[in-house]
């Protein structure tokens, strides 16, 4: 597709949408709906091609993609009426008489342009969220997933008309192209680097963008941490999709005292599993492509590696790997891992904790393994990241009642029920003053009794 398609695409937008036909609160829900049908029907269909892309097993892709996009439709057609609903607010004496209300509406023409590491959910939740707001949606799924990619857009254009919804597949020049456009949002997924240049791109036409991106999530575990437990958690979360989460834990950050037994249980639950022989496992997914497969086993330092290691160049998979020994001026700890190795640092005292974190970029997410009360409210508290978990790793994402973004260098804005209504929706603040009564002190010429009731009101 040429940047004249394009072009003509989004020109069919902004008529479609000017015509107020996505203002309709009963219309957003029954396209969720047809939307909600349209992936029940092609179950299979997205199991087949997350396996293709990714290697992901069907539960997998079931559990973390499709399932996940099903909850959101059905939490937004439960709740969208809500949403979308004016909300009156207190009116200042002031202003008598009047009454305030805050109006949610629709952004217009927003471009979704969304990433391969889960090519399904990431595309169709913000979707959700868009067309739930009342927007019409230009969707550009990744070139690296090609085969969700494709049914991404075969399923969109059995639902929606182009005018409506459409999906632009192809790769840079398609990017450069959609970015050229003058849109009313940017919602964009996706590295740290290529975000940069989305809002660089956005900010020649001030155009508002949510930016979801990643970088170094810490995984703290103390001394009072149940380590089985954890250690159970941290590798369910960490080479869940072969590592390539931007919300995985990226490194084990855990005191001294209790590395040597984390570490060896995180090994045995790595066995426990994902079996002796992971690699041999058809169920086991791969790294996306070679570029990255090659990058991840530069990462891969062999006197350091205390577990996996193992990796088949031609299937493009690496074992679940775990480093040990790891410093802070490590290559692996210079950027972000997005794949199956899990470096393990330790600290001595608590306090450490803050320094370390303060001095790196504001991660995507943040884990804390521990049975200190007052360490979880001061971590939660003092730290800053996007989101995360107390004993647990990466499941505050899997719910509609909470937002899920990043904060600072791991992203802006954050989406997921309510929080991505308002994402894609801007909130006009309105008066509207009655006619029957005008109180005269704000107007020419000022009077003293007129000064002496606006500072009575206004204090």
């Amino acid at each position: 597709m040429n940047a004249a398609d394009i072009s003509n695409i989004l020109s069919a937008q902004r008529t479609y949408f000017a015509d107020g036909a996505t203002l309709d609160v009963d219309f957003r829900i029954r396209m969720l709906k047809k939307l909600k049908a349209a992936i029940l029907a092609h179950e299979a269909d997205i199991a087949q091609a997350l396996e293709a892309d990714l290697g992901k097993a069907a539960f997998e892709s079931y559990m973390c993609e499709t399932g996940m996009v099903l909850s959101e439709l059905s939490y937004m057609i439960a709740h969208t009426p809500k949403f979308a609903a004016k909300r009156v607010v207190h009116t200042p004496l002031a202003q008598f008489a009047a009454k305030s209300y805050k109006h949610p509406s629709p952004y217009g023409n927003v471009l979704i342009m969304s990433p391969w590491n889960y090519p399904f959910l990431l595309t169709m939740d913000p979707l959700v969220n868009a067309i739930s707001a009342g927007n019409t949606a230009v969707v550009k799924p990744s070139a690296y997933s090609p085969a969700v990619s494709a049914l991404v857009e075969r399923i969109l254009s059995e639902c929606f008309q182009p005018e409506y919804v459409a999906v632009v597949t192809g790769g840079r020049a398609e990017n450069a192209a959609l970015l050229d456009q003058d849109f009313d949002l940017i919602f964009f997924t996706g590295s740290q680097s290529v975000g940069k240049e989305v809002l660089r791109r956005a900010a020649e036409h001030l155009t508002p963008a949510v930016l979801e991106l990643g970088g170094k999530s810490p995984c703290i575990v103390d001394e009072t941490a149940n380590l089985p437990l954890a250690a159970r958690r941290i590798v369910f979360g960490k080479f869940i999709n072969c590592g390539q989460t931007c919300v995985a834990p990226d490194y084990v950050l855990c005191h001294e005292a209790v590395k040597d037994d984390l570490a060896a249980l995180v090994k045995k639950e790595i066995c426990r599993q994902y079996g002796q022989t992971p690699l041999a496992d058809p169920s086991y997914g791969k790294i996306i492509n070679e570029k990255h497969f090659f990058r991840l086993c530069r990462l891969m330092d062999p006197a350091k590696t205390v577990h996996g290691g193992q990796v088949d160049p031609a299937r493009c998979q690496i074992a679940p790997t775990v480093l040990d020994g790891v410093t802070w001026d490590d290559p692996v700890m210079q950027e972000e891992i997005f794949g199956p190795i899990l470096p393990i640092l330790t600290y001595r005292d608590f306090e450490e904790i803050y320094e370390l974190t303060a001095r790196r970029p504001d991660p995507l997410a943040l884990y804390l393994f521990s049975e200190n009360k007052e360490r979880i409210r001061s971590v939660t508290a003092r730290c800053s990241f996007g989101g995360g978990c107390i004993n647990d790793t990466i499941i505050h994402l899997a719910t509609s009642e909470m937002g899920f973004g990043g904060v600072g260098g791991s992203g802006m804005g954050s989406y997921h029920g309510k929080e991505g209504f308002d994402a894609f929706s801007h909130t006009k603040s309105i008066v509207d003053k009655k006619t029957w009564m005008d109180l005269p002190m704000r107007y020419r010429p000022y009077q003293p009794l007129h000064e002496k009731l606006v500072r009575l009101f206004l204090r």
